[in-house]
């Protein structure tokens, strides 16, 4: 595996910042490590969001998500967006448009991954969970599947109760003091508008631990989803809002992935 730290400079943003990417590399004399390639020369990809008090690099520092990829010849973005839950902010930058539009398009211009809706996928922890879901849910033509991890799924909920997760005033920083039910930033209410479009919603998966602070917003999200006749496998079970709990849950992840598996060495 390649593993490349990118510095590069947004327009969207008006400022230099960075991701992290895995790149599939077949490998024979690698201890360990024998990595696969597709035969198509660009490979499926994963965008893999941060959390709130995260950066680009945090998945690769804090899991072994390099090592659990290489076997798939899956190539894994992980883009740097500060504490903005991936909303164009009220006071700041513009990164829900950094993300969903100007990456994938700076991404595949300097690496070989794919933008085919069958070979696209985002998941993400916390904040990132809600990114994820969002990305997905907004632009469900461009992926096949998406998953949160412990994920802020209730932002509605969430702003009219800042203490639960935010004591520093990012939510008014990136929101303002608007009403977010029934809006773009809104998961339960892109559901319900996703459940009636044209374009089939992305595969989901859903996973929080039952001693999670959010897994109140997490049952929130699967009443919805089921009230909408949306899909979603979902994985509640003992864990906590920490690394062992994420490591772990991002091979399961993985595996759910619907990825062609026999891919050439």
């Amino acid at each position: 595996m390649a593993l490349i730290r990118c510095e590069f400079f947004s327009d969207a943003l008006e400022l230099s910042t960075s991701m992290t990417v895995i790149l599939p590399q077949a490998t024979k004399a690698q201890i360990g490590m024998r990595g696969v390639v597709t035969e198509s020369g660009r490979h499926p990809t994963l965008y893999l969001l941060h959390g709130l008090s995260d950066d680009d690099s945090t998945w690769v520092r804090r899991t072994s998500i390099e090592r659990y990829v290489a076997d798939l010849g899956l190539a894994v973005v992980m883009p740097q967006v500060h504490r903005s839950f991936y909303a164009d902010e009220v006071h700041g930058g513009r990164y829900w448009t950094f993300i969903s539009e100007e990456l994938p398009e700076i991404a595949s211009s300097f690496f070989p991954v794919s933008d085919r809706r069958e070979e696209t996928f985002v998941a993400g922890l916390s904040m990132g969970g809600y990114g994820a879901f969002k990305w997905a849910l907004n632009q469900p033509e461009r992926f096949a599947a998406a998953a949160s991890l412990s994920g802020v799924l209730d932002i509605a909920a969430l702003r009219r109760d800042p203490e639960a997760l935010d004591s520093s005033g990012v939510l008014e920083t990136v929101f303002g003091d608007r009403d977010l039910a029934g809006t773009p930033d809104d998961l339960l209410w892109l559901l319900s508008e996703g459940a009636s479009a044209s374009t089939p919603l992305p595969e989901l998966y859903l996973a929080c631990g039952t001693q999670d602070t959010l897994i109140g917003y997490n049952r929130t999200f699967i009443d919805a989803a089921g009230a909408a006749n949306v899909p979603v496998t979902t994985s509640l079970g003992p864990g906590d809002h920490e690394w062992g709990y994420w490591d772990a849950t991002i091979q399961d992840v993985l595996a759910w992935l619907p990825l062609e598996r026999d891919r050439s060495t």
